[in-house]
């Protein structure tokens, strides 16, 4: 079999995809799922994710009005309100912008938000890519791209480190609520 030598059918954009794919599909099936479950979910995928967009081909835009954004501020809203909902009170970090920054200082920043943000931009590139027009297919590798070195690559960091103070500080709190000598085998 020939491999198609079109930078937008590579393997690494393949990957990407797939893998930005599996994240919208689990997202969009998380109504049934409890907050941790996702947290855990997440602290697996999002690595995967960042460092399959480290790997995206740089490419230029080919047409004029950029691609269709198809994740509308409904999609958006309910997704968000899914997710605050499972995550509760873990939604909420602390998030320190260095010096310099427009924004610096601290602020708090939103697990639940930040999701369904890279939710946004991964569903809009799928939506694109999918489309079998070779011109939006590339567009929305160079779109996401973008995105990806300006929004949401940051996002999915700090989003990361607040996963991981979530799961590992509850594991801790298990901990020590186990007495010393509690024998929990049967």
């Amino acid at each position: 079999m020939e491999e198609d030598p079109k930078i937008i059918y590579s393997r690494k954009v393949i990957e990407f995809a797939a893998s930005a794919n599996e994240y919208c599909k689990y997202l969009d099936g998380s109504r049934d799922i409890n907050g941790i479950e996702i947290l855990k979910v997440m602290q697996r995928l999002l690595p995967f994710i960042y460092l399959r967009a480290t790997l995206l081909p740089m490419l230029e835009p080919l047409l004029e009005d950029g691609n269709e954004k198809t994740v509308t501020e409904f999609d958006w809203t309910r997704m968000h309100e899914n997710l605050l909902s499972k995550i509760g009170n873990n939604d909420p970090f602390p998030v320190i912008v260095a010096e310099g920054d427009p924004a610096d200082g601290l602020y708090t920043g939103s697990i639940a938000e930040n999701l369904s943000d890279i939710y946004q931009d991964l569903r809009n590139f799928i939506v694109n890519y999918k489309s079998g027009n070779e011109e939006v297919m590339n567009d929305a590798v160079w779109e996401v791209l973008m995105n990806f070195e300006e929004f949401w690559g940051k996002k999915l960091l700090t989003t990361l480190s607040a996963i991981h103070d979530v799961l590992y500080s509850e594991a801790d709190e298990e901990n020590q609520n186990e007495q010393p000598g509690d024998d929990k085998t049967v």
